[in-house]
């Protein structure tokens, strides 16, 4: 964080000090709430959580060496005490990007969030210093606090915005406010709590309607190729930069395919010029992410060049996302276990058949969360999925979701044991260690609260189970 004393963030976030005889000492280290990442000058953050009170770790974090701990009553050590702890982080957060010289960048979007925002941030990198959300850090604690890991040399600032309501975006995009808001797609993720796809589209164009407009630099980055991203250009003031395979898109691809290994290349074309692209990362949904990191990219004054190599050098920063691992005998793991919804699960049996040509392929697969209404059928037609893309075998695991995929998969014409129903992780890891051969290609994926990342992790390691 840009160095602040101890009395102006007390000012800033409308806090009182306690305990701390010089109100003039610096945070010079990262605002943390977790207390095994305190630094010298940190300032700790202090949460109640449902396990732990960060309260409870104020003494540990000062003998550390944190500064002060921001919290919500007197810990007996340098405190700066406020009402609501969560609150001021979000107002220090404000505080502090107003006063970085950085271009701050937003993006949000049903599926490929992740992976769109670590692209975004190898390509610029390689212009100028970039501070961009680890992992999935992207709700009203994990955004703030990235924004806060930035420093007076940071140039630009990438920052997931996720949402679970109507609100959630235009909340973040206060604390942080954006010149360039992006918005990648408009899916099925989490359709149960907002209750509509017209209603996740509501909410995800809170970020272009929050961006400056044209004349004072403000951009909006959206999907041409996605209707209800691409009519949010209707509720923004922003300059529009429509990216896509479509021909009306500023930022394009042409000639997209895949390599013998599943990876896409294609020619990249911006309003600057041409060049050709072939990733590191694997399956076709990747294009579109690599054209939205391509716009935002250009719109920052790269050339077509530039960003095309850095695309193709690019790789996954964050884990469990497409996560290939060649074991020594031949058999491939894909550990996609991070999260999914039916876009991304679609999108990564299609990755498994390309990766597959000529060889056994297998889809171990389990709940989709947070699909309401539409679960049943969302299950269903991922299981017919699986056997048009003529996987080999379906590995469905868990409870009543698995079964949907199976009787999905049934349905299609998987017969004899082309499809299984297992009861659960280590179950799959049991059948998979009995009947893999060298040359087979496994993909794992469900929604985070499965776990099937253990199943993964098992196979790669041999001889873990995934309890």
């Amino acid at each position: 964080m840009i160095a602040l004393s101890l009395a102006e963030i007390a000012e800033v976030v409308g806090g009182q000090t306690h305990d701390i005889p010089d109100p003039s000492v610096q945070v010079t280290g990262p605002v943390v709430r977790d207390s095994r990442e305190v630094r010298e000058g940190s300032l700790f953050v202090a949460f109640v959580g449902e396990r732990a009170d960060g309260h409870d770790y104020a003494q540990e974090v000062v003998k550390a060496g944190a500064a002060a701990v921001l919290a919500s009553r007197p810990v007996g050590v340098p405190a700066i005490v406020v009402e609501d702890v969560q609150t001021a982080l979000g107002a220090l957060a404000r505080h502090v990007v107003r006063r970085l010289g950085a271009t701050l960048v937003a993006l949000t979007g049903s599926a490929g969030k992740t992976s769109t925002k670590d692209l975004i941030a190898q390509v610029l990198r390689r212009k100028a210093p970039t501070v961009f959300t680890p992992g999935s850090l992207n709700n009203e604690i994990g955004l703030p606090l990235t924004a806060l890991s930035a420093t007076a040399e940071t140039r630009f600032l990438v920052l997931e915005m996720g949402a679970r309501g109507i609100g959630h975006i235009r909340y973040l995009a206060e604390l942080t406010p954006p010149r360039i808001g992006l918005v990648l797609n408009v899916g099925s993720a989490h359709i149960g709590e907002f209750g509509g796809r017209e209603q996740i589209a509501q909410a995800k164009g809170e970020l272009v309607e929050a961006l400056p407009a044209a004349t004072d630099g403000g951009a909006a980055i959206l999907n041409a190729d996605d209707p209800l991203v691409r009519a949010m250009a209707s509720r923004t003031k922003a300059k529009v930069v429509l990216f896509g395979e479509s021909a009306e898109a500023d930022v394009r691809a042409e000639n997209v395919r895949l390599t013998d290994s599943g990876q896409p290349a294609f020619r990249l074309h911006t309003p600057s010029g041409a060049s050709d692209v072939t990733m590191r990362l694997y399956g076709e949904h990747h294009v579109s992410n690599a054209l939205a990191a391509a716009a935002v990219a250009h719109e920052l004054g790269m050339s077509a060049e530039e960003i095309a190599l850095a695309l193709s050098e690019a790789g996954s920063l964050s884990r469990w996302r497409m996560e290939v691992t060649e074991r020594p005998d031949g058999v491939t793991i894909v550990n996609d276990a991070y999260n999914a919804n039916p876009e991304s699960m679609r999108a990564a049996l299609r990755a498994l058949a390309a990766m597959g040509k000529g060889r056994r392929t297998w889809a171990v697969l389990g709940k989709m969360a947070e699909l309401g209404d539409e679960a049943l059928a969302e299950h269903d037609a991922v299981g017919r999925l699986a056997v048009r893309l003529n996987v080999s075998k379906l590995v469905a695991v868990g409870g009543i979701e698995a079964s949907w995929l199976q009787l999905g998969a049934y349905n299609e014409g998987s017969w004899g044991e082309e499809s299984v129903h297992v009861s659960d992780a280590q179950a799959a890891v049991d059948l998979l260690r009995s009947e893999l051969r060298p040359g087979d290609v496994v993909l794992v994926k469900a929604s985070r609260s499965v776990g099937l990342e253990g199943v993964a992790q098992a196979l790669v390691e041999g001889g873990v189970d995934a309890r």
